[in-house]
């Protein structure tokens, strides 16, 4: 069971990317916890809450890597243990 996830949007800035993935995010009862984003080259970066999640984790991943390719933007969404665990310093 995933509890928190870490989900980063990277690309070039358009109208409607916050909204696209807020949206489907709502919708699958994901909470965001915190959110990051850094202007001029678009990049947002998301911790959030899966506890309320009703479908598997691996698919909300593909869900959020389609509405990325779709917008022009990469979308990835990892689990957060395995997040930190890739940035340990």
């Amino acid at each position: 069971m995933v509890n928190k996830a870490i989900i980063t949007v990277v690309g070039k800035d358009t109208v409607g990317i916050i909204a696209q993935v807020r949206t489907y995010l709502a919708e699958n009862k994901v909470n965001i916890l915190d959110i990051s984003i850094v202007q001029e080259y678009f990049t947002m970066m998301m911790i959030v809450d899966m506890t309320k999640l009703e479908k598997p984790f691996e698919q909300v991943v593909s869900e959020l890597t389609n509405i990325g390719s779709g917008i022009g933007v990469q979308i990835k969404c990892q689990r957060e243990e395995i997040f930190d665990k890739m940035h340990r310093i």
